[in-house]
């Protein structure tokens, strides 16, 4: 009789976690669907809506429906690219067989790349301004600022690969590079206007 009732016991013990467990993956999954969600809206109204999503769904969890960590994950996303780029482009204008001009236009790029990723670490370092400020708009715009100096860049290093002077195969893959996180930057910059609007 009591094995019985301690088999019982541990039965109803057993349903009862089970049905905790259920309940919070639903709440988790439905959370998780309402980030996503979030950041698919959001995106919409960016000029490259598909790669704004593509670039930031992973960081759902984070951002959750914060229109304030969104516009930062999209401004670390962009961050990190452009590293990677101006990484990979130090490299490239390092090799041989390049035509003079080439190897200017890469120079030029390396340096308009570094002054977006300087420019693109202080619009983030301004953004974490703004629990200690009181004054939104200033920062917003630096921000803002900021932003659109480092699309300016990245535009300049993409205008050095025109024309056909250039060789092909460098050309494309220099411009696909820029191109993309020129893209992500117009991103970023569309949702850190949303942002401002929304406190503005």
């Amino acid at each position: 009789m009591e094995r019985s009732s301690a088999l019982a016991n541990l039965a109803t013990t057993l349903l009862f976690c089970l049905a905790i467990c259920s309940y919070t993956i639903s709440i988790s999954s439905a959370q998780a669907s309402t980030n996503t969600e979030f950041i698919r809206t959001s995106c919409s109204k960016t000029t490259y809506p598909r790669l704004c999503y593509t670039s930031l769904s992973s960081h759902a969890t984070l951002v959750q429906t914060s229109p304030k960590l969104l516009a930062g994950a999209a401004l670390t996303v962009t961050l990190d690219k452009a590293r990677s780029t101006s990484t990979m482009m130090v490299r490239l204008s390092r090799a041989r067989g390049m035509k003079p001009r080439e190897v200017g236009a890469m120079r030029d790029c390396v340096e308009e790349l570094s002054s977006a990723v300087d420019e693109l670490r202080q619009s983030i370092n301004e953004m974490g301004e703004i629990k200690r400020s009181s004054n939104f708009g200033l920062i917003m715009n630096d921000v803002q600022t900021w932003v659109s100096a480092a699309l300016t860049d990245e535009t300049t290093c993409s205008d050095g690969f025109a024309g056909s002077m250039m060789n092909g195969n460098v050309k494309t893959v220099v411009r696909n590079e820029i191109v993309t996180i020129a893209h992500l930057t117009s991103n970023a910059l569309a949702l850190i206007n949303h942002y401002a609007s929304l406190r503005g």
